[in-house]
């Protein structure tokens, strides 16, 4: 049997149309000895460098060259095409319901360079050029410009000769196929499928006839879809997740045009033949033509094979001419490097020594002998460009900071010699890789920077990376779910069985061991799952294992996770190229970027021959940045942040304390937790301390600090490691150290010691072995024991794997520092500026509660002293900004700032609206002005007056103020012309008198305040109660409201839920046959709920029932009375919050580290239990966690009661860890 390869299939890449990953096709390919496989996605080259790259994976050789080494090829040839949209006009982008966006398929694939070449030039056109909706389009005149070295089909159904055969003539079919036929000649064949369509048969009869009249050879394609026939169910829900659609609903006939919509239809395939068909299966479908499939091999003989992997080109950097003395670009930009380095090195060395010297010219050499100086003259220019704009860009990041060069020139502000940083780890010699020097931009600033490369080097040279957003686990469950028709809330259950750690696969959830002891490679092991991740799992299973939907929506879902759902754009990563994109890599557009956006995804773009650099955009820059600006503003001091003293006592105090929230990287609770014990006093601490606090060297960190204070003694296995270890009181911390020490003790050269590095992280035995024999020969000729040699090697292959980059971890311990330094020294000013840069309410709020730990007052908005976001006024308490407000716009904001500025501030309400423009100030925004409390420094007039309407008039407290302030407005402008003539200028308007009422309750008050800045700003009336909610078992009401929409028949119905909150709404109703029943509504920090109280229920807790209470109830769901699918939730006790500390605490557990033991503690606690007797136990364990050493004490015969003073001492002390036992 001849054989045969498949030319027209379409990948994952075919986004939410193909179901084929690229590695199961060339499974099967291989598998059935196809010589070759194609690629032809829908208008897109997403999958082709991966594509090509797979099939360099399985090579065979195929001669030897001149030097007697092998040739490879790939086993199966990889041809790289495209399934273009080809219309009559790609510029047209309006359409009519007569004139319609007629879009025809077009298979193209490259012959050679050239072809695919010009296949990039197509598809990247036909974004830039001809997207419309979600197509990217092309036209004929294009293919005319780019043909050369394509070979062309006649397509499938949708495309341009079978759809004129179908809708037209032969006639003018024939015309239409030799306008093909004179364009592409001996590349044009003829392509004939056979998926049981009727049209199709119409199709290739004719297509058969122009085979014979014009001698082209015809070839058999499947326009496979998926991999294999039992795919098609997938496939089709995929379709429908695309088109947003249930697999319930009928499809139409029009299979070729997804766009199409007709009620209660949806886009399907007819059947499930799409998929890759073997050659057995091709040649009994078409037996009556075999030579169909033998024309394939024509066209794989034709087609060179490509490898797209390119070394990397750089831009061009412009030189000036006194560099430009060597005929070798890389040499004159070297030139320029080392000038400019020197020049750098006399500003940031008062002396350059010999050391320095030595340090500089090693870099410069291995710069000079590896062509990468252009890529440091690129990163120095617009990191010099950007700090002349004013953005703030961060000391550097990651092992570029070990390059003095980098510092000397301005890339970064760490001074790699003093800190003991490698440039080898940056640049290794030995290594051929491009390095990477990622920067960290303000938020605002980066997309300057990106608009001044942009500029610098030309639109068409400068692009954003595209992504794949792939379908993860619980995705896919939902997605399929959907599509099934599957209730929401039994979609949710499945997803939430699913673990929640990043990387989950289900076909592992589903399939892999549970447990160690059931196999290799178990969830526990490799997941780290805990056991209740592993019950999830065994009930997933158990569903799954069932013939339900549920389980039938999991089996779907595991055969579509991991599929390509959509495309986005990296958040960091930009290419610089030395000419247009075009001629390079192909490239796309997307809605949100002005930027082209590369077809090609950021981990291997580089492969394809384009330079990535990160611009990232650090937060905590912004902060920095806003910091300094109010600082500014309020002290008129200007604070040089690169030049800060790095041993501020007041800077450690805050460190010492562990009060680090709001600071950058070391404000986790953990992290606080150690640096109370730790107390670091040396910058050096904290480069530690960023490099020890992550999964696996945290084990350390007890050992760190107890030879930090002498409570562990300091030994070196050999003296002369003292000199790297030192700082890090002998534990090796950072790669650097395991560096610098292989060269000292054993001679291993910088290379060397930089595939160590690497060969320890990575865990690269085969490496390890070899270069241990080498330390251990090395370092004896040296004089050092073998023993010692072993036992350093023993513990560096334990540790090296964790050890961290300190050339990263002491630029972000600088930049920590820095956030430090502010909030020790400008607490206001530094507060208000993290409170600008928090993105949620949560947030926020958790900022606000930091600011009253540090005694600083956070305010409601004021409307003569708030400024846009929050700041600090002159009694340093700090302000909500106006540009937190819902419906005040930012003219408004603008305006009422701009006036007060000018004017002075505003004296009362009336004095306000006349004097801020009512264009930019409307009611809407005076409104949510009241509501938050702005006006409240005009105390004539409460909140509720404004909206209080007397009796028999028409107009509220606000409309009569606005009114009055458009009348002074018009008067003062001059503009009240009547029938008398003009008004005389000195008529005196009165102000209006504003009826007094009734305040507002709290509740309502505190409503609308959130209504319009999202938070309760006057303080929430269960402020008082936080220790009861985080400790007495409370679910919070968000988490009580999913569980109940998330109840499904079956569910464990029963389970006893504590609930507390505010009471905010309260109706007594009387049913028809007059039984009284209730319905009231609590509310807490996260939402609100509402319960029902029938019959004896609402007799027993209706006086519980009032506004403005805080309750406590206790209860379960239940089925409803004869209603199998709805359930209630059965109230079986309520009490008020205020008695829960007495009523309900059986004891208090206090857990604590020896040092937080204080005498100040002691006498709280004894005074404490004496003002307080009473029931409850009080345990403390004092626990030393090194040791494992425990002492526990409790009280015996004398208990006490839970109260508010041990409340708030408990809350308030960070050094203890509390566990409540409740009355059950």
């Amino acid at each position: 049997m001849a054989q045969f390869s498949h030319l027209h299939v379409h990948t994952q890449y075919s986004l939410l149309d193909g179901a084929a990953p690229i590695d199961e096709l060339y499974k099967k390919a291989a598998a059935n000895h196809m010589p070759a496989l194609a690629i032809t996605d829908h208008g897109n080259m997403f999958g082709a460098f991966d594509f090509v790259s797979q099939a360099w994976k399985n090579t065979k050789v195929v001669g030897k060259d001149a030097n007697g080494k092998d040739i490879l090829e790939p086993v199966v040839k990889p041809i790289v095409g495209c399934e273009f949209y080809v219309v009559k006009d790609r510029h047209i982008k309006t359409f009519t319901k007569e004139s319609k966006d007629n879009r025809y398929h077009q298979v193209l694939l490259a012959k050679n360079a050239i072809g695919y070449q010009n296949l990039v030039k197509l598809t990247s056109l036909g974004y830039i050029e001809g997207m419309y909706s979600k197509y990217p389009r092309i036209d004929k005149e294009l293919i005319e410009q780019y043909h050369e070295g394509l070979i062309a089909t006649t397509c499938c159904i949708g495309a341009y000769v079978p759809q004129t055969i179908l809708h037209q003539s032969e006639e003018k079919a024939e015309q239409e196929f030799k306008w093909w036929l004179d364009l592409f000649g001996d590349d044009y064949y003829i392509e004939i499928q056979r998926h049981d369509i009727k049209e199709q048969e119409v199709i290739n009869n004719t297509l058969l006839k122009f085979s014979k009249k014009y001698n082209v050879p015809v070839i058999a394609t499947n326009d496979s879809h998926y991999v294999d026939q039992d795919d098609a169910n997938a496939h089709d829900i995929l379709l429908c997740i695309n088109t947003g659609e249930k697999q319930s609903t009928p499809g139409f006939d029009d299979f070729v045009n997804d766009e199409v919509q007709i009620k209660n239809r949806r886009f399907k395939f007819p059947n499930d033949q799409f998929y890759f068909k073997t050659p057995d299966e091709m040649a009994k479908l078409f037996h009556d033509i075999p030579e169909s499939l033998d024309n394939t091999n024509r066209i794989v003989d034709k087609v060179e094979v490509l490898n797209l992997k390119k070394d990397i080109l750089l831009p061009a950097f412009p030189i000036p001419k006194e560099f430009q003395i060597h005929a070798d670009a890389n040499l004159n930009q070297w030139e320029l490097l080392k000038h400019l380095t020197y020049e750098g090195a006399k500003q940031r060395y008062n002396e350059i020594t010999p050391e320095i010297q030595e340090r500089i010219d090693f870099e410069l050499f291995t710069i000079k002998t590896m062509g990468f100086a252009g890529y440091f003259l690129i990163v120095s220019d617009f990191i010099k460009a950007g700090r002349d704009m004013g953005v703030f860009i961060g000391p550097g990041r990651g092992s570029a900071a070990g390059s003095v060069v980098a510092f000397c020139i301005g890339i970064t502000n760490i001074d790699p010699i003093k800190y003991n940083l490698l440039f080898e780890r940056f640049l290794n010699p030995d290594r051929k890789s491009m390095p990477d020097i990622d920067t960290d931009f303000d938020d605002e600033g980066r997309q300057k920077v990106i608009d001044y490369v942009v500029q610098k080097y030309g639109k068409s040279q400068v692009a954003q990376i595209v992504t794949y957003g792939t379908m993860a686990a619980k995705m896919s469950i939902k997605d399929v779910a959907r599509v099934l028709d599957l209730p929401l809330a039994e979609s949710n259950m499945l997803a939430k069985l699913v673990p929640d750690k990043p990387g989950t696969e289900l076909g592992r959830v589903l399939k892999a061991p549970l447990t160690i002891k059931e196999g290799p490679k178990s969830l526990e092991e490799k997941e780290g799952y805990q056991q209740e991740d592993i019950d999830n799992v065994k009930k997933l299973r158990e569903i799954y294992k069932g013939t339900d939907i549920r389980a039938q929506v999991l089996r779907e879902a595991e055969r579509l996770e991991g599929s390509v759902r959509n495309t986005g754009i990296h958040a960091a990563g930009i290419i610089i190229a030395p000419r247009d994109l075009t001629d390079l890599i192909p490239v796309a557009t997307a809605k949100d970027s002005d930027l082209w956006v590369t077809q090609i995804e950021g981990s291997i773009i580089e492969d394809a021959g384009v330079i990535k650099m990160d611009f990232l955009g650090l937060k905590t820059l912004s902060i920095l940045k806003t910091a300094l600006e109010l600082i500014k503003l309020n002290h008129g001091v200007t604070i040089d942040l690169d030049t800060i003293p790095l041993d501020d006592e007041k800077t450690f105090q805050l460190y010492q304390s562990g009060q680090t929230n709001g600071t950058f990287q070391f404000e986790s609770v953990g992290m606080q937790k150690y640096l109370r014990e730790l107390k670091p006093d040396h910058f050096n601490d904290l480069i530690a301390m960023n490099a020890l606090y992550r999964p696996g060297p945290i084990a350390y960190i007890p050992n760190f600090i107890a030879r930090k204070h002498g409570r562990e003694a300091i030994s070196y296995d050999i003296e002369e490691t003292k000199e790297y270890l030192s700082d890090t009181y002998g534990i090796t911390v950072y790669q650097e150290q395991v560096m610098l020490l292989s060269q000292s003790l054993a001679g291993f050269s910088k290379g060397d010691a930089d595939v160590l590095r690497k060969a320890m992280g990575k865990k690269q035995k085969s490496v390890l072995d070899k270069m241990k024999a080498q330390f251990i020969e090395g370092a004896t000729a040296k004089g050092h024991p073998a023993d010692k040699l072993e036992k350093i090697w023993t513990d560096w292959e334990a540790f090296a794997q964790y050890a961290f980059n300190k050339s990263h971890s002491t630029c972000y311990a600088f930049v920590a520092y820095q956030t430090a330094y502010l909030k020790a020294h400008y607490p206001g000013e530094y507060m208000s500026a993290v409170l600008n840069h928090q993105g949620n309410i949560e947030k926020i709020t958790f900022f606000m509660e930091e600011c009253k730990r540090m005694g600083i007052n956070v305010l409601g908005p004021d409307i003569n002293e708030s400024l846009k976001g929050f700041a600090v006024n002159s009694k340093g308490e700090i302000r909500f900004g106006l540009g937190g407000l819902k419906g005040v716009g930012e003219m408004a904001i603008e305006s009422i700032i701009s006036e007060r500025q000018k004017n002075g501030p505003y004296v009362d309400i009336f004095d306000f609206v006349q004097r801020v423009l009512q264009k930019s100030v409307n009611k809407k925004s005076l409104e949510s002005l009241v509501y938050s409390g702005a006006f409240d420094c005009f105390p004539a007039l409460h909140r509720a007056q404004y909206f209080n309407t007397v009796d028999g008039e028409r107009v509220n407290g606000l409309e009569k103020i606005v009114n009055y302030g458009q009348v002074q407005q018009s008067l003062s402008s001059g503009t009240t012309n009547t029938l008398f003539g003009d008004l005389p200028g000195a008529m005196h308007v009165p102000k209006p008198k504003i009826a007094p009422c009734e305040p507002w309750t709290l509740t309502e008050l505190l409503n609308y305040e959130k209504e319009v800045t999202g938070m309760f700003m006057s303080g929430h009336p269960l402020d008082h109660f936080r220790f009861e909610l985080k400790h007495y078992e409370i679910t919070n009401i968000a988490d009580f409201n999913e569980v109940r929409d998330a109840l499904v028949e079956g569910s464990s119905l029963g389970k006893m839920y504590r609930v507390a909150g505010l009471v905010t709404d309260v109706q007594h109703r009387m049913t028809k046959t007059g039984k009284n029943f209730g319905s009231f509504v609590i509310e807490d920090y996260s939402g609100k709920t509402e319960y029902m109280l029938w019959s004896e229920d609402y007799i027993k807790y209706k006086d519980y029932l009032e506004k403005g209470q805080n309750i406590l109830l206790n209860g379960y769901f239940r089925n409803r009375y004869n209603q199998p699918n709805l359930f209630e939730f059965k109230i079986s006790s309520m009490s008020l919050l205020e008695t829960v500390k007495q009523q309900l605490t059986r004891s208090v557990e206090i857990n604590m580290h020896p040092s937080a033991v204080t005498p100040a503690m002691v006498g709280f606690i004894e005074k404490n239990l004496k003002t307080y007797p009473g029931k409850s136990t009080l345990r403390i364990n004092i626990m030393e966690p090194k040791e494992n050493l425990k002492i526990s004490m409790y009280t015996i015969e004398r208990g006490f009661q839970m109260n508010e003073e041990m409340a708030d001492y408990l809350m308030n002390n960070l050094d203890v860890e509390v566990k409540v036992g409740l009355v059950s």
